[in-house]
């Protein structure tokens, strides 16, 4: 028996809600042909631009609209599961606010599993990147595990990587791997990157999954790219190059097995005050 194998995409969203979809669709295709059970798309897939253009292609959760409808019909053409790594959620009490929500999707088109990122982007970089996502953005509040095709799979979004618990409960959960979708800028991405999801890797020993954006956006906004795959040793087994791309990798649960043996770090782990 053979183990299954997950896909990380790595694209350049713009306001071009259409055109996202459809790279994200293409990239999606190749990424089956080349026999990957799960397909995980970055953060913002659907849509990267100003704020006041994005108010209007938010849309609500489990209900959806043509973003999710899209995704859906993908999923069921494909038969394989996809998530969608930041899902752009209408909030039902404030429609002017949203939630960057990772949305799993079964083959059969349903939603599996929701998680709401947790830890919020606000940063003034030295390069004049100002982003608040807090200032239009709601946090969510709860740690999920989704029960998925390459086995059980925790759930995370981009800025989430910086905070260590997050992936130890996750890990303590049931996980064997987890998956970072991202929009890194270039800044942070070109200096902590590699070394913050190798890091989860280790630690958690669980392999990382870590769709990306790279390129220009719009205006100043630029993102690292470089999708991965780390394995729960820490190696990168698979990664994008330049440009729009598809890393796969299996996902061996006997290997994460053996990791945490070997190395019982996670058993060895002790309370203290």
């Amino acid at each position: 028996m053979t183990n299954p194998r997950a896909a990380v995409i790595q694209m350049c969203s713009t306001p071009d809600v259409e055109s996202n979809l459809e790279v994200a669709s293409r990239l999606a295709r190749e990424a089956t042909e080349m026999g990957a059970d799960m397909v995980l798309f970055p953060e913002a897939f659907a849509f990267i631009g100003p704020r006041r253009e994005k108010a209007r292609i938010l849309e609500p959760l489990p209900q959806g609209g043509p973003i999710l409808e899209h995704c859906q019909n993908l999923a069921r053409e494909l038969g394989r599961e996809l998530v969608l790594g930041g899902f752009h959620e209408r909030c039902a009490h404030d429609e002017a606010r949203s939630r960057n929500t990772c949305v799993h999707l079964g083959a059969d088109g349903e939603i599996r599993t929701l998680y709401r990122k947790i830890h919020l982007f606000d940063v003034d970089l030295a390069d004049g990147t100002r982003l608040h996502e807090s200032s239009e953005t709601e946090a969510g509040d709860r740690a999920v595990v989704a029960d998925s095709a390459i086995g059980a799979l925790g759930l995370s979004v981009c800025y989430d990587v910086r905070y260590p618990a997050l992936y130890q409960l996750l890990a303590e959960r049931g996980a064997i791997a987890v998956t970072v979708p991202s929009a890194f800028t270039m800044t942070t991405g070109k200096d902590h990157w590699h070394v913050l999801l190798r890091a989860r890797a280790i630690e958690c020993q669980v392999y990382v999954l870590a769709p990306a954006q790279f390129g220009n956006h719009y205006g100043k906004r630029v993102s690292y790219g470089h999708g991965l795959i780390a394995d729960p040793w820490g190696c990168v087994v698979a990664q994008c190059s330049d440009g729009e791309g598809v890393a796969i990798a299996e996902i061996d649960p006997e290997r994460v097995a053996r990791v945490r043996c070997e190395l019982p770090s996670l058993a060895n782990r002790r309370e203290f005050t």
